[in-house]
């Protein structure tokens, strides 16, 4: 029974270590503070950090490949949504550039924000 026990407890361990390991983002942003949230399931996401590197979901792409890639994966949505996580201290332009591609294409767009 103690064995039983033991391996139990080693797997609550393992749960608890590879749980913590999971990111919902590929890049760590601090966003800026709303009071507003909205509540669009967005299909893809972008990510901007205070380096300027650019990621869809996980992967880390070139600002000139981003129309690209989001229009291959939002080809065929019906409502293609797009969340922008950007760093408060990204310069607004970027930030703009970003929304210029999902206004021409005609997605949604969400800005990501924490919680005040």
């Amino acid at each position: 029974m103690s064995s039983m026990t033991d391996i139990i407890f080693l797997l609550v361990i393992f749960l608890m270590i590879t749980s913590t390991l999971i990111a919902p983002n590929a890049l760590d942003v601090v966003l800026p503070k709303s009071s507003n949230q909205a509540s669009n399931k967005p299909i893809t996401t972008v990510s901007i950090t205070e380096d300027m590197v650019f990621a869809v979901e996980r992967q880390v792409v070139e600002f000139d490949d981003l129309e690209r890639i989001l229009q291959q994966r939002l080809a065929n949505e019906e409502e293609p949504t797009v969340s922008l996580h950007a760093e408060k201290s990204v310069p607004i332009e970027w930030v703009v550039k970003v929304m210029n591609i999902a206004k021409n294409n005609k997605y949604r767009l969400i800005l990501a924000t924490h919680p005040e």
